[in-house]
Parts: C-alpha cells; sequence; structure tokens
C-alpha cells in the first residue's frame, strides 16, 4: 500500500431515528463499528475510532481490538469534533473518513479514494448538484485536523465548513461505478427503514451468488488503476 494509511472511524452517532446508537446496531451477525471496522482494515494500516464520551468509549473498546480510541474533542459539535479528535491520532499521511452507518462499504472504492487524494487535500465522492459525502472520503490528515479545529474556534458544526479551507478533488460518482455499479457503498442507515431496505439488499446480494460478502462488486473483479478507469 505504500505510504501508512489511516482511517477515522466516528463512532458517536445516537442514532435516534433509527431507535439505537449506530455503532451497536446488529447487521447480520455483527455490529455496525465491529463491520466498518473489519472492512476498512483491509485497506488501512491503523485505525482510529471516535466515541462522544469516555462511557462510550468503554464500550467500544473490546469490539474494535487494535484500534487507537478517541473522543470528541467538544462535546455538541458533531462530525467536525470527531474529525478533529481522530486526525490530529491518525499516524498516516492521508486517512479514510467514514461513520459506522454504512454497511455495504466497498474496499476497491476506498482504495480508488486514497489513490485519488494524492496532490490534494481532500478526495471527496460527489454526486449532481454538488451533493457531497464527506463521511465517506479521504483526507490530508494534518490538513483536515486543522480546518476542523478552525471550525470548531468559529463555533462552525457544519461538516462543510472545515471543507472550504481544502483544496479537494470532487471524484464524479461515475468513477466509482466500475467497483460499485448500485453505489451501494453510499448508502447509509438513518432510519428503521433504511435498515430493513439494507436487509433486502444484503439478501439480494448473497442469494446473487455474493455469499455473504462484505463489499459489493462482482467476484473475481481485480482493482483498476484511476489511470485505467479516467
Amino acid at each position: 500500500m505504500g505510504t501508512l494509511r489511516s482511517c477515522v472511524i466516528l463512532a458517536g452517532g445516537a442514532g435516534r431515528r433509527i431507535g439505537s446508537e449506530k455503532a451497536f446496531l446488529e447487521f447480520f451477525g455483527s455490529t455496525m463499528i465491529e463491520r466498518t471496522f473489519e472492512i476498512v482494515g483491509e485497506v488501512v494500516d491503523e485505525v482510529v475510532v471516535v466515541a462522544r464520551d469516555e462511557e462510550q468509549q468503554a464500550r467500544l473498546r473490546d469490539l474494535v481490538p487494535g484500534a487507537k480510541l478517541a473522543c470528541d474533542s467538544v462535546q455538541g459539535f458533531g462530525p467536525v469534533a470527531g474529525l478533529a479528535a481522530g486526525m490530529v491520532e491518525a499516524k498516516g499521511e492521508r486517512a479514510l473518513a467514514v461513520g459506522c452507518d454504512l454497511p455495504f462499504l466497498n474496499p476497491e472504492v476506498l482504495d480508488l479514494l486514497f489513490d485519488l487524494a494524492d496532490g490534494y487535500d481532500a478526495a471527496i465522492p460527489t454526486g449532481e448538484g454538488g451533493l457531497v459525502e464527506p463521511l465517506h472520503a479521504v483526507y490530508r490528515a494534518d490538513s483536515m485536523a486543522h480546518a476542523c479545529e478552525k471550525a470548531l474556534e468559529a463555533g462552525q458544526r457544519r461538516i462543510r465548513a472545515p471543507l472550504e479551507e481544502l483544496w479537494v478533488k470532487n471524484v464524479s460518482l461515475e468513477l466509482l461505478r466500475p467497483f460499485d455499479p448500485e453505489l451501494l457503498s453510499l448508502f447509509n442507515l438513518n432510519t428503521e427503514d433504511d435498515l430493513s431496505e439494507a436487509g433486502q439488499i444484503y439478501s439480494r446480494l448473497r442469494s446473487g451468488g455474493e455469499g455473504p460478502s462484505r463489499r459489493c462488486r462482482p467476484p473475481g473483479r481485480r482493482s483498476k488503476s484511476p489511470q485505467e478507469i479516467l
């Protein structure tokens, strides 16, 4: 993988609309934090898991053996505080940032984002109308840490605030489709309906011959370089 890669997993979501903390949601035999930790472990060298407070951190510890644990730097500032804490702890020059509400993370898509981040402060999937996916993105860790700290100092809770300080590579969703034709890697869990739909998708993928695979790509497809895709 070349230079050290890190991942910051934000685990602090209370999940009020879904009725449970997202990190501890059960999804086909494992919690979402375990599932996320396992998948990102295929593409990074270290994982930092950010809890919202020390009480949640203690409950997470046994589920992510070997991960570095941190807590939100400021309470009540959501992902910006979580990223500020996590990016400071990351040892890698670049760090993937994800929530723990993405049941179909795809290692090949994550590899691609690391490749496309070269030369930029961030590589962020971007859809129609400029809709960005900042919690499924790769950042230069020190630049993002500084940008998040600056946003916190200004009282900014919006995740877009630190992005305004970065040189961002907006990654077309079409570049993800060779590895993830349905863009399922961006499907997230916010409501009970989302959880039900995710279960149906998982069952469909499994019945279609992918078995209990945690990734969403045709079996046997090799990774393509960015040059092959562009």
